[in-house]
């Protein structure tokens, strides 16, 4: 291990003396109204009930980085693994104290902190205290919002522009500090010129700093407090960035990766682990990042067949990047809604229905290499295969670990075959189909897989030249669970009637808005007419049944069952 420098730091002595750049890695800013009063409301009580004591702020990780003028790099840099949120944060304070205050040492005293002017005659240059690496609009932001007085005065009259920037730095530190700003007004007590004083003399942090960057990754995991801690994909898109040697090269990927994270956002890293399996064919064992460097990398394992360590899977560098770009692509031409597989949206909504009704998104996996070894060629059919298959064996309470393993089994046919038609005719599409039988015909409402049927049925009954509507949908027994004791429902179905049929999937529909029991309970025609009609608009199934039965008795429920069922066997070829 390299040198490891540790040290407690008063918060004045850190803004004069150290500068700092978030790297590429580094996540974007994104404390919102809660953390900066969180900040805020601790700083503000220990300035009241503790004056003359230190506070702890935290910890700050970085990785030194010496001056290197012959690579472009004059000065010294420290990047930030670990303390991002909480210097963005103190910096965006000094700025709002700079435009509060009356007195003219505080607000040189915030400049100062905030931003170096240039002086050609003692040779001082001009440095922003932070500067946010590839995120262009980020320090564009700081430039012209925050280094000047003039510049903060703005945001206000522009935030709803600032909003639009597609950069979630940009509008999360204006609204920051709009936040800012606003406590202040709202904590008149509280002089910003008091709070100035105490954070510059009395606000600590323990930094570790050290040269080499593994060591750096090391260490911030075991410091990070207030910060928002780096992910695996993090330290992933940095071991690759590190492998790349042209710096246009590096820029550029740099610059992929932050898109991505920016447009799939907590999607990102769970888009990384498609690629993983993609690759392994196998069940995840640990963490993404150990999955890369040990399995695909540098394996460990042997070859059983050869006893000889695999071979990588993989490079690291511009070869890792080259993947992820291009699976990149097919995620979005998957999911982007824009249905370019079919003449209509049918492909998108069953997509939909899988994303909000299946368990978990396994299946997105092998999609992925299906359609970059096949392209378009027939890619409905294996989507339509494809969830038969996961969701059957989700219906059968298959475990979690055997359907993964159906899912790796499927990739590890698509490797193998050259031939689509051979892939659709092969056994990795085979269920239970026994069971799924079984269990449909039976009492299914309280099930997990029963919000699932009903978006299948609904799916079936759709116009597919319009998108399906799934937002806030509830499952609504027709004939209901708690009848009242004078109803029609009580006339018209016997108790074992009732016991044998309420919970079956005939006897139920989607609603487009949370159940109201006490509408629920109502007779059939008035139920129909008060209630079903103003809540199933966009429920193509539920529309069917309400449509086609003008009464509900034990006949139209059978009725109605016996469709559906027969709608679920037809599709899944049973």
């Amino acid at each position: 291990m390299s040198e490891i420098k540790t040290d407690k730091i008063l918060v004045k002595n850190l803004f004069e003396n150290m500068w700092f750049r978030i790297p590429e890695y580094q996540r974007p800013y994104l404390w919102g109204r809660d953390q900066i009063n969180d900040l805020l409301d601790d700083l503000s009580y220990a300035m009241q009930n503790k004056p003359d004591s230190e506070y702890f702020l935290g910890s700050l990780v970085f990785q030194t980085k010496p001056a290197n003028p012959t690579e472009g790099q004059p000065f010294e840099e420290k990047d930030l693994l670990d303390g991002q949120q909480r210097l963005t944060t103190l910096l965006l304070i000094f700025s709002v104290i700079r435009s509060l205050s009356t007195d003219p040492d505080a607000k040189s005293n915030c400049q100062q902190l905030i931003f170096q002017k240039a002086n050609k005659y003692q040779r001082i240059p001009e440095r922003t205290r932070i500067v946010f690496s590839i995120r262009k609009q980020a320090q564009e932001f700081i430039e012209k919002y925050i280094n000047s007085e003039s510049g903060l005065k703005d945001i206000e009259k522009e935030i709803d522009k600032l909003s639009d920037k597609h950069d979630v730095s940009v509008e999360n530190m204006a609204n920051a500090v709009l936040e800012i700003k606003k406590y202040f007004e709202d904590n008149p007590n509280y002089q910003p010129e008091d709070l100035l004083l105490f954070i510059l003399n009395y606000v600590l942090l323990i930094y570790v700093a050290t040269e080499d960057m593994e060591d750096a990754f090391r260490l911030f995991t075991i410091l990070n407090n207030r910060g928002i801690p780096l992910r695996n994909s993090d330290i992933l898109k940095s071991i690759n960035l590190g492998n790349v040697s042209s710096s246009k090269e590096k820029e550029k990927y740099a610059k992929m990766w932050e898109d991505a994270e920016g447009e799939l956002g907590e999607d990102f890293e769970r888009f990384l682990n498609y690629l993983r399996t993609i690759l392994l064919k196998e069940k995840a064992r640990a963490s993404l990042l150990k999955e890369f460097e040990e399995r695909i990398y540098h394996p460990k394992e042997t070859d059983q067949s050869t006893g000889k360590p695999k071979k990588p899977l993989l490079s690291k560098g511009a070869n890792t990047f080259l993947l992820i770009e291009r699976y990149l692509e097919h995620y979005n031409d998957i999911m982007n809604g824009q249905d370019r597989f079919t003449n209509n949206f049918q492909f998108h909504n069953l997509i939909q229905v899988m994303k909000n009704g299946l368990p978990s998104t396994d299946w997105v996996a092998p999609l992925l290499r299906y359609y970059d070894k096949y392209g378009p060629d027939d890619i409905f059919v294996f989507l339509t295969k494809l969830d038969n298959k996961f969701s059957t064996d989700w219906i059968v309470q298959d475990t979690a670990t055997k359907r993964v393993e159906a899912m790796n089994r499927i990739i590890r046919q698509i490797d193998e075959t050259r031939d689509n038609q051979k892939l659709f005719k092969s056994d990795c599409f085979n269920f239970d189909s026994d069971g799924f039988k079984r269990i449909v015909e039976g009492s299914v409402y309280s099930r997990p897989f029963a919000r699932y049927l009903l978006l299948k049925l609904d799916y079936f009954y759709q116009n597919h030249d319009q998108k399906m509507n799934l937002e806030t949908i509830s499952i609504e027994h027709i004939l209901p669970q708690n009848p009242a004791d004078n109803s029609m429902w009580m006339k018209d179905f016997s108790q074992d009637q009732r016991l044998a049929m309420t919970h079956k999937l005939g006897n139920l529909v989607i609603i487009t808005r949370r159940k109201n029991t006490s509408q629920g309970r109502q007779d059939y025609i008035t139920k129909k007419e008060n209630y079903f009609k103003k809540n199933i608009d966009t429920c193509p199934n539920s529309l069917r049944v309400l449509n086609k039965y003008p009464q509900w008795t034990p006949k139209e429920l059978e009725d109605n069952q016996n469709t559906v069922i027969s709608m679920l066997y037809t599709h899944y070829g049973v």
